[in-house]
């Protein structure tokens, strides 16, 4: 196993331009203009337009219609907060720790932009519970993850792969937790996400559904740069892209999709209008195939090529900025048919 050599924080021998993801040489010091991905900048860009604040969407309207919520809908809100402000939180501080072995000052760039939107997340969590419930209950909410064993076997598959690099940062460990990643932010959040369109879709919580929207939106952008890094490292390193790790990929989404479905049917089920356990099952495994062969590997499950649950296209559908899908009517929403679905979503 190769270890990683932490970035230097200047070197003046080294060319600005890096010379690899990791292990290469860079003075540390970036010059937009002169970046080895061309790639990089663009992506910069799109993540400092998506900038959005918490307090900008008003919950007044979402405060009077959480206590109206079904027990179970309350119970979902609740736990799926939970479980969000978990991972954004992991993921602040997982960031920074890749951040430090990439020795390209674009990525490292783009990591410190990444970690300071998922801090923005975390306020949008704590915004919402202190918007709707009262202090001991979002006290409570922000527990859950220590004693739930549904939350705490989710999250500690995701720990355990941080870990790993974290505690030995080789080049192997380094891939295995870009997987993990890809895992967190590209397939742990969708069961949330769809539980808070589908009270949108039924003008339920429509400011807590908009601020999920924002955080889908920046998501997606954190997905294309880990699956970017992953690509790149990979064919710099053509010695880590093997058969094994390829049976790594399969089993480790194969697992977490096992995870997903189990949280699904734990947290909403059968028990929410709108979303079948069947139906959220199906949309699960077709998350888990477009997330590998985005990665450039084989799909996990056969078939699942479409998105089942149509519906959510008009939600997740981020191409067109900060447009405020939650100002239409619900008749609009449910105007989603083959030819404008978002089905890469």
């Amino acid at each position: 196993m190769t270890m990683l050599k932490m970035r230097k924080l200047y070197d003046t021998n080294a060319p600005n331009k890096s010379t690899g993801i990791i292990n290469g040489e860079s003075s540390n010091v970036l010059n937009w203009d002169d970046t080895t991905r061309k790639w990089t900048y663009p992506m910069y860009k799109n993540m400092l337009r998506n900038f959005w604040i918490p307090d900008e969407v008003s919950l007044i309207n979402d405060r009077n219609q959480y206590k109206s919520l079904s027990e179970e809908e309350r119970e979902a809100f609740n736990k799926i907060i939970g479980l969000l402000a978990f991972l954004d939180s992991v993921q602040t501080d997982f960031s920074s720790k890749v951040s430090d072995y990439l020795t390209d000052s674009s990525l490292s760039a783009l990591m410190s932009v990444l970690a300071f939107q998922e801090v923005i997340h975390n306020e949008s969590y704590t915004y919402v519970l202190s918007s709707v419930t009262d202090s001991q209950t979002q006290d409570e909410i922000f527990e859950y993850w220590k004693t739930d064993e549904v939350l705490l076997e989710r999250n500690k598959f995701i720990a355990d792969g941080y870990n790993a690099f974290i505690e030995l940062p080789t080049k192997e460990n380094f891939v295995r937790a870009i997987i993990y990643d890809v895992i967190l932010e590209g397939l742990f959040f969708y069961s949330g996400f769809a539980f808070f369109y589908n009270l949108a879709r039924n003008e339920k919580m429509l400011g807590t559904a908009k601020m999920i929207n924002f955080i889908n939106r920046d998501e997606q952008l954190h997905v294309s740069l880990f699956t970017n890094i992953l690509k790149e490292t990979l064919q710099e390193n053509p010695e880590l892209d093997t058969e094994e790790f390829a049976a790594f990929v399969h089993d480790c989404f194969k697992k977490a999709a096992e995870l997903e479905i189990k949280w699904g049917n734990y947290i909403i089920g059968n028990n929410i209008d709108g979303i079948h356990a069947g139906e959220l099952e199906s949309y699960i495994k077709f998350m888990t195939n477009k997330r590998v062969r985005e990665l450039g590997f084989d799909p996990v499950f056969e078939g699942y090529r479409r998105n089942p649950m149509r519906w959510i296209s008009v939600y997740n559908d981020n191409t067109t900025g900060k447009a405020d899908f939650f100002e239409t009517t619900v008749t609009d929403y449910n105007l989603v048919d083959a030819d404008n679905d978002f089905d890469s979503l």
